[in-house]
């Protein structure tokens, strides 16, 4: 609705504003994490219209939480990235079950559809899966990222200073 109600943005808050609708994101690393009454989320889904500038690295955060600095420890990271050098591309759960080809292009706007059932994620780039993972039983937490499905919240990612990424029309649903 173009305000930060429910939203908090951790380091480098200069790096978001809100432009056309959108949360802009280009900056110094920072994450826009959602504090919102339906928090925290387990089974849901979750759709936002992205639009990356060519070169542009983003990322959304699922079943992660809050903290002040740093690359979220919280949950997986499902990738932004068309042209940025990073191989992992759009839709990857980044290094866990990564993408390689993407079938959305910068500067347009596309849907980014994840899905969380059970132990199950999907992602869907305009409506084509593009990734389906299925955590295995008895995953335990990372030591530098958790990459577990347990609860959380959503967060959208500033990556750097070349990377301009906008996120709009938040839906989210739990299931």
């Amino acid at each position: 609705d173009g305000t930060w109600d429910g939203w908090v943005v951790n380091e480098n808050p200069s790096a978001w504003k809100i432009a056309d609708g959108a949360l802009r994101a280009s900056g110094d690393r920072s994450h826009c994490f959602y504090i919102g009454a339906l928090a925290p989320f387990k089974d849901f889904e979750l759709k936002v219209d992205v639009l990356t500038e060519p070169g542009s690295n983003g990322g959304i955060y699922i079943h992660t939480k809050y903290q002040d600095s740093g690359w979220p420890w919280g949950g997986y990271e499902t990738q932004v990235n068309q042209t940025q050098g990073d191989w992992r591309k759009s839709g990857s759960i980044y290094s866990v079950k990564d993408v390689r080809e993407v079938p959305v292009k910068d500067n347009q706007w596309y849907t980014h559809h994840v899905i969380v059932k059970g132990n199950t994620v999907k992602i869907y780039l305009d409506g084509k899966l593009v990734n389906e993972f299925t955590e295995e039983a008895g995953r335990v937490a990372g030591k530098d990222f958790e990459r577990k499905l347990n609860q959380g919240t959503f967060a959208f990612q500033a990556h750097d200073p070349k990377s301009v990424v906008y996120y709009r029309n938040v839906r989210v649903k739990k299931s």
